[in-house]
């Protein structure tokens, strides 16, 4: 099941073959496709990771006599749905908050995107960094410094993606892709029948399921 929300509440729940002739969701792809689309929004990795090191000869030892030892048996359940791979507790952005505010607490969590919600905790919008960077929102180059004041004041109301998609937890996967593939979008929340936020999916984490255990079921 999908949904579609604004600041005039849900404005549309459906399956994805109805959500693909929403207008609103036809919006976000024409407007996404002349974006300028930075790197995946799901940089939850954090900082660089350390250079591997050296492995000395006892450790090396070691991980021998492990890789000798039988492997207990793993048990394979093939994942489906968007509530077996979404980011649960998802980071939200309320609308009234401003754009530096905003900016400060995306890059605090080391997340490049966020579903936008109201006052009541309800799906409103998606705030992307990617979209913040986008040459035809940011001043000028050499611009009065009051400019840049001016745009970072913003309320994120205003320059969040609205309405945006959301997605059932019950949701198959494929069906999330394909939406995906079609509006554009890094991910999409996941929301409750209330239209409240309950966690993300992103792009990046029906990558991982692509290739880490238990194996993500796309033929069946």
């Amino acid at each position: 099941m999908f949904y579609v929300h604004g600041v005039q509440g849900r404005l549309f729940q459906g399956p994805l073959e109805e959500l693909r002739r929403v207008e609103a969701v036809r919006d976000v792809v024409r407007a996404r496709e002349g974006a300028l689309f930075g790197a995946d929004a799901d940089a939850r990795e954090g900082p660089d990771r350390a250079a591997p090191r050296a492995v000395d000869a006892p450790a090396r030892n070691a991980l021998a006599a492990y890789a000798r030892s039988p492997a207990a048996p793993v048990v394979r359940h093939p994942v489906t749905t968007v509530a077996e791979l979404m980011s649960r507790g998802a980071l939200t952005v309320r609308a009234e908050l401003s754009v530096l505010d905003a900016w400060r607490l995306l890059a605090a969590r080391g997340f490049g995107q966020a579903p936008v919600v109201d006052g009541r905790g309800a799906l409103v919008g998606l705030l992307t960094r990617a979209d913040l960077l986008r040459p035809d929102r940011l001043p000028a180059p050499g611009i009065d410094v009051r400019v840049w004041a001016a745009f970072l004041a913003r309320r994120v109301a205003e320059v969040m993606w609205t309405p945006v998609p959301g997605v059932a937890p019950e949701t198959d996967i494929r069906r999330v892709a394909s939406a995906l593939l079609d509006t554009g979008l890094p991910g999409l929340p996941v929301v409750d029948e209330a239209g409240a936020v309950t966690g993300f999916l992103s792009r990046s984490d029906i990558l991982r399921a692509v290739v880490h255990d238990p194996p993500l079921d796309l033929w069946t």
